[in-house]
């Protein structure tokens, strides 16, 4: 099983990654993807990496942090942003770039960074991605037709093969139709578990789910966040993605083995793992 999108580069494991990772690779955890949403927390990632064999890492600013590239951010200077984020980008670690995309949901901790520099920051590491020949890990909150739109504009630089993945996908069916005609990978965490739909979403993740074909499947945590069914309101962990793969093998009607041998497969195939 391969958790590829988390952040044990936040503060919320400061004091126990070690144990954390541990835990997760004493259990059916194979490799474990730390994905960076600014420059501070993309070094994190890669220096994890390399502390940890099984351990790779993606980098990126996401859209939240658009606003703050050119800006003493996080406790250092983003203003070579570019340029920082290349060099990061060719460690032998780094698998990808992201987490990128569009976010227009307002968060009480962060507002809805302006539209036009979303996009900006975003197309600027597309570009990235293709210098440096690595997929994408799409952020999309209430922004797919955007999103959509955007990549299909840049497809010419997009991987002909594996061009990327959406992270904890959400949206319509045509936002999923569009994301898997371009080649994307579809990425599913526990928040697939909650009852309901999410805020401002008219369709549910299960039956987004169901959509999905199964060699277009990967599994993820988002950990410290979106903790799945029965630990919600605690942690989240890697280790508990494999909760994340039980719930689709129900959904697709195979067993969590079967799950696991796809989602690794796709997981590999992707990432180059």
């Amino acid at each position: 099983m391969i958790d590829v999108h988390c952040h044990l580069n936040l503060h919320a494991f400061d004091t126990d990654y070690d144990a954390v990772i541990d835990r997760a690779l004493s259990s059916s955890v194979t490799a474990i993807i730390n994905t960076g949403t600014s420059l501070a927390s993309s070094k994190k990632a890669v220096q994890l990496a390399h502390q940890y064999d099984q351990l790779y890492a993606i980098v990126g600013i996401h859209p939240h942090h658009a606003d703050k590239t050119d800006a003493v951010f996080e406790g250092e200077l983003s203003d070579n942003w570019k340029e920082d984020l290349h060099t990061l980008a060719q460690d032998a670690k780094v698998v990808g770039i992201g987490e990128i995309g569009l976010d227009y949901f307002r968060y009480q901790s962060n507002g809805i960074v302006e539209k036009t520099l979303q996009e900006e920051v975003f197309i600027a590491q597309i570009e990235l991605a293709h210098t440096v020949n690595k997929p994408l890990q799409i952020h999309n909150r209430l922004a797919g037709e955007d999103v959509i739109d955007v990549l299909k504009r840049h497809r010419h630089l997009l991987r002909q093969h594996n061009p990327g993945m959406f992270h904890c996908f959400a949206g319509s069916m045509d936002v999923l139709h569009d994301a898997l005609d371009l080649g994307f990978m579809i990425g599913f965490d526990g928040n697939i578990t909650y009852p309901g739909l999410a805020p401002k979403e008219t369709v549910s993740l299960s039956d987004i789910a169901r959509h999905t074909p199964l060699d277009h499947i990967v599994v993820e945590t988002d950990s410290p966040f979106l903790t799945p069914v029965p630990h919600r309101g605690k942690r989240n962990e890697p280790q508990y993605v494999i909760l994340v793969a039980e719930y689709l093998a129900r959904l697709h009607n195979v067993s969590t083995d079967e799950m696991d041998a796809i989602t690794t497969k796709n997981a590999r195939q992707l990432f180059g793992l």
